[in-house]
Order: structure tokens, then sequence, then C-alpha cells
């Protein structure tokens, strides 16, 4: 048996000193002042000095190993043990072998298939607890509101392309009346030129040609916040429950 330990850093590599600031502050008041998340790089320790995580590149395994607590991308910010394996050195390298072998680095996605998310798969063919949840949260919840903003729009487009297809029949119906010179009734309380069916004929093809439309999946933008660093201590410690 030996520890399972993983490792967090504040993800403070994008080159713009104002992003890592903010990315700095974002984790200080989201993490450190109420607990509930940031935006986190992790790897795991199992046997050795080394951490294995994973990362975005264009050919081969996005897996990759660097001294414990040393990725030179990032600012380190504390550790957690998260249990002891069962699995000997030798099972726990042919799991990071199958582990390579499914994570390409040209798979990587900010928001579904990150170092957080492989992490989570490595530790559960460890035998050990998952994550804390708080440690990935904002790429989960971004996620989440991805799939939510595309159902919308397919619901939108739907839903115009019915109103359309109703609208057109209506005009088409209206049209024929109209066409059969079936004027109003000269006692109906309706008798209006706006109730006439001519009128409508005409209002109904307005609606169809110049009528305001739904908003599409094109109008739906995102937005990029900026955000940073200073190392913290890397005393380990057992992750609390969340």
């Amino acid at each position: 048996m030996t520890d399972v330990i993983l490792h967090i850093y504040d993800v403070t590599n994008s080159g713009s000193e104002k992003t890592n600031n903010t990315i700095m502050q974002i984790n200080k008041i989201f993490k450190d002042g109420i607990g509930v998340g940031g935006i986190f790089h992790s790897a795991v320790q199992v046997y050795g000095d080394e951490e294995w995580s994973f990362g975005f590149c264009e050919y081969g395994s996005g897996v990759f190993s660097c001294p414990s607590g040393k990725n030179p991308m990032y600012s380190y910010r504390e550790c957690l043990l998260l249990g002891r394996t069962n699995y000997s050195i030798s099972k726990v390298n042919q799991i990071l072998r199958e582990l390579s072998r499914d994570w390409p680095g040209s798979s990587y996605d900010l928001l579904s298939r990150n170092c957080n998310h492989f992490c989570d798969e490595f530790c559960e063919r460890l035998g050990v607890p998952k994550l804390p949840g708080w440690v990935n949260r904002f790429a989960n919840a971004g996620d989440a509101a991805m799939e939510v903003a595309g159902t919308t729009a397919l619901r939108l487009k739907q839903a115009r392309t019915e109103i359309v297809s109703a609208s057109k029949v209506a005009y088409r119906f209206l049209l024929g009346v109209a066409s059969n010179g079936n004027g109003p009734d000269p006692d109906s309380p309706s008798n209006s030129n706006r109730g006439t069916p001519r009128f409508q004929a005409a209002w109904f093809k307005n609606l169809i040609t110049t009528g305001a439309k739904p908003s599409s999946s094109s109008d739906i933008e995102t937005s990029q916040g900026d955000t940073s660093s200073t190392t913290e201590t890397n005393s380990c410690r057992t992750p609390a429950t969340n």
C-alpha cells in the first residue's frame, strides 16, 4: 500500500500578469473566502517523487509527469492526502500506460476534459476517493451552462420553424378566402377593414417576411475574465467532505 496525494496549483500560466492576478483574486475569494471553488490545476502522486497530470498537445499523449509540487507553469497551492492504494507499483505503471493511450493531448477541453477530470479517473482506478468537488467546480458549472445554452438555442430554432410554418398555413388559408370574394358580414360587429380576410392575409404575410426572429446559437456569446498567483504552503492534509 502507498499514499495517493493530490497536488493543487493556482492556474497562472496565461502570460499576462493582469490575468494571473485576477485568477489569484478569484481563487482567494471563492475558495479561501467561501469555499466554493476556483481555477486550479491538479496532479496525482503515487509511488516515488513524481506527480502525474494531463494537458494539451497536438500529437501524442497528454499525460505527463514532473517532480511533485514543482510544476513550473503554475503556482503551488497545497496537497491533499486522498487515501491509500492497494495496487503494486507495477500495476500503477500499467494503469498509467493505459491512461496515456486513452488521454491524447489533442482531446484536451477546458470544460469537459481537463487535468482535473484526468486526476478523477486516475484516482478512481487507484481505488481512492475522487477529487473534492471544489477543485473542478468552475469547469463543471461552465460545462453545464454550455449544455443548457446549446439546448436552449435548439429549442428556439425549433420554435421559430413551427411559428413560421403555422403563419404560412394561416396566410394561405386567408388568402384563399379573400380570393373567393367572401366579404365580411355587413351585420357583424367586427365589420371593419381591420377584420377583413384581405387585411389579415396581408398582416400574416408581413409577419412572415419582416417579423422579429428569435435568438439563435450564434447570438450566444461567452465572456472571458482576466485571472493569477502566489505560492502557498505545501503541507498535506486530508480533504474535507464537499
